[in-house]
């Protein structure tokens, strides 16, 4: 076990415990394991000749087991006279130097700094059931007493399920008292009793070190296999503790019921000490499936931002397409190295067994399914932030052959939508050296296409120059192909984000000429000076995404399409104008509102919905036309469009199916 996982979705934390205490009944020692579970965490931190004190120790074995293997200077103690006395009686003849005593481990009658190790398993858990201000009493006396009986440099060892209020309260308490804390997972606890009794409760140990006068606060974790970790603060260290057992409690959810009914459940797995995930994994179930089946599908590198892969619509249909119950569509984290696909399986087999519906028959072997043998290959090439997007990264896409194919924009706050894309391709210069350039003649996003007809419907059969208005200029990849596809059509891109034309320009071979031009402007104050100016545009492109991706609609920002912001639009479009806005919207009830400011302020409006993905083309004009009227133009503009890209050898094939556009446009208004 050494990744670590990170869950999003919120189950109940109070149905969580209630039913696991439900469960628990009277079987109270055996959530926490016993010695040959426990020994991993005893025998690194206690010695044989150390001064053991075991507080609430009831019936367990614990102390016994220790005697056994060898540690002599043991006291217990518990204050049930009954549980002292069957103690006593259970080893008076085997284990005669044994020391068990009635007494309250809130007010302890041994003297000061008597013991060097005090060990507790479950009695902090069951001293503190709620958080009220008679327990926080009770618990301030308890705490008290362990650090005045435990002498200096002496190890307070609690065994404990740390509900949330038990680690807020321990972690300010001892930290405050400047002792020294780690946490460490037991996992071998936690697997006996997932085996007993089907429970994934997370247990934890607490080494609380008492070192008076300390200065610097030592805060340590180890939630996996490997070296333990300094924290920073006691928020982190809580935080991380409240994520194990979030996701402990997703694992439970995915163990025990099938998913479907909220759709997909996702988690990250990281690697300790490092921020960045290391993998993403989404799981899902079909309906009604029993659960008798079960795959982790990898997605190689570099196809992680797929339609298939990076929407809920698209998981949810390969779902479909897969022979099995259940899916885990595993997606491998940026700026992490992996080797090849063996050992991504072994790194990944216990998060992924982990994830498995309990119905699975005994002894299944989980299949490990992709796209081909090859994880592929994303290489960073350089990254940045900016003020308006924040951080992000430009990488290059290998093939299986090892040649660059696909450069890729990429805006960390949203990993899985890919801001700008475009070919790479190999050109020789005039002395022999070979270069790695952009191909200006493919326009690697799906929608661009389309907008390119809406253009291609105003040069058409026409010699005159014409003027176009492209917000959002994003890597540039549209504005560069009408550049090199049209000779008379003069563009201005207005971009808000200065850092977006330095991008174009280094990374996405975009250039400025004598017919195209770049302002950096806020787009809707450009278009209200415009109207106010009276200039005028043949065509208004609106292709700029919103940066929150929390809303329903993320293209373009709501604000883009106010009443006023869309009138002065229609006043910039000369008579034969068109208007073309790139729409993207999650909810599906924002459309209708969309659609309404878009019909009270153009007299014609067409749409054409992509299959695949959620982009949808508006094209609006201020000219009266009918279905057949419509239906005509954009058949003649993509036959002329594909014939145009062939001419300049820009592209070989065709580039938009004229039957698949004319099955997806719609007339609006």
């Amino acid at each position: 076990m050494n990744l670590l996982p990170k869950c999003h979705e919120e189950f109940s934390k109070a149905d969580y415990w209630n039913s696991f205490f439900k469960k628990r009944g009277k079987k109270a020692f055996e959530w926490y394991g016993e010695y040959p579970e426990l020994c991993g965490q005893i025998s690194k931190f206690v010695k044989t000749k150390d001064n053991i004190l075991v507080v609430g120790c009831g019936n367990s074995t614990l102390t016994m087991d220790l005697h056994d293997v060898g540690y002599r200077n043991i006291t217990s103690i518990d204050i049930s006279k009954i549980v002292i006395d069957q103690m006593k009686d259970k080893n008076r003849i085997d284990r005669p130097n044994l020391i068990f005593e009635q007494m309250d481990a809130t007010s302890m009658s041994y003297t000061d700094e008597k013991f060097s190790v005090i060990i507790d398993k479950g009695t902090l858990d069951a001293l503190m059931p709620d958080d009220s201000i008679e327990t926080q009493k009770t618990i301030d006396k308890f705490f008290n007493e362990i650090t005045r009986v435990l002498c200096r440099g002496g190890r307070y060892i609690c065994i404990s399920l740390l509900q949330e209020h038990i680690l807020r309260k321990f972690v300010s308490y001892f930290a405050l008292k400047n002792f020294m804390l780690r946490i460490t997972r037991c996992h071998e606890a936690e697997n006996k009793t997932k085996n007993e009794e089907g429970s994934s409760i997370p247990v934890f140990s607490i080494m609380a070190t008492k070192f008076p006068g300390i200065k610097e606060k030592i805060l340590e974790l180890s939630l996996t296999d490997d070296t333990p970790i300094k924290v920073k603060n006691e928020d982190e260290l809580i935080n991380s503790i409240l994520s194990v057992q979030q996701s402990a409690l997703v694992c439970d959810r995915l163990s025990k019921k099938n998913v479907s009914d909220i759709g997909e459940i996702n988690l990250d797995l990281y690697q300790p000490g490092n921020d960045c995930p290391r993998y993403k994994i989404y799981v899902l179930d079909k309906p009604n499936s029993c659960g008798k089946t079960y795959a982790a599908f990898l997605v190689p590198q570099g196809r992680e931002t797929d339609w298939l892969f990076s929407t809920t619509q698209g998981r949810k249909e390969f779902l479909g397409n897969v022979d099995k119950d259940r899916v885990a569509i595993v997606v491998l984290g940026r700026n992490h190295t992996f080797n090849n696909w063996d050992d991504i399986k072994i790194e990944l087999s216990s998060s992924i067994k982990n994830l498995s519906p309990s119905s699975l028959p005994k002894n299944y072997v989980i299949d490990y399914l992709s796209l081909g043998a090859d994880i592929g290959k994303r290489e960073l090439i350089h990254q940045g932030e900016s003020k308006y997007s924040g951080k992000y990264l430009i990488e290059d896409v290998i093939d299986d052959d090892n040649k660059v194919h696909t450069r890729r924009l990429v805006f960390l706050d949203n990993q899985f939508v890919v801001q700008s894309e475009a070919e790479m391709k190999l050109s020789k210069s005039r002395r022999g050296k070979r270069k790695l350039i952009v191909n200006p003649g493919v326009l690697s996003c799906e929608y661009h296409p389309y907008m390119s007809v809406g253009i291609n419907s105003l040069m058409k059969n026409s010699n005159e120059v014409k003027n176009i208005l492209v917000i959002g200029l994003g890597g540039g990849g549209l504005c560069l192909f009408l550049n090199n596809c049209y000779e008379k059509l003069n563009i201005t891109a207005v971009e808000i984000d200065e850092a977006m034309l330095k991008i174009a320009t280094n990374w996405f071979d975009f250039v400025q000429d004598n017919r195209t031009s770049v302002c950096i402007d806020d787009g809707i104050k450009f278009i209200n000076d415009a109207a106010l100016n009276n200039k005028k545009f043949d065509a208004i492109l609106f292709d700029v995404d919103g940066k929150d991706p929390s809303l329903g609609m993320c293209c373009p920002p709501k604000e883009f399409l106010d009443t006023s912001v869309l009138k002065n639009v229609s006043k910039c479009l000369n008579d034969n104008g068109i208007f073309i806005l790139n729409f993207v919207c999650r909810d599906k009830n924002l459309r209708p509102g969309v659609l309404d400011k878009l019909t009270n302020t153009f007299t014609s409006i067409t749409s054409m919905k992509m299959k695949i993905i959620l982009n949808e083309i508006f094209m609006c004009t201020n000219v009266k036309k009918n279905i057949e009227q419509w239906k005509n133009e954009w058949k003649e503009s993509v036959d002329d469009f594909n014939q145009r890209v062939k001419n300049k050898k820009l592209l070989n094939d065709d580039i938009v199916d004229a039957a698949e556009l004319l099955d997806e446009l719609t007339i609006e208004a």
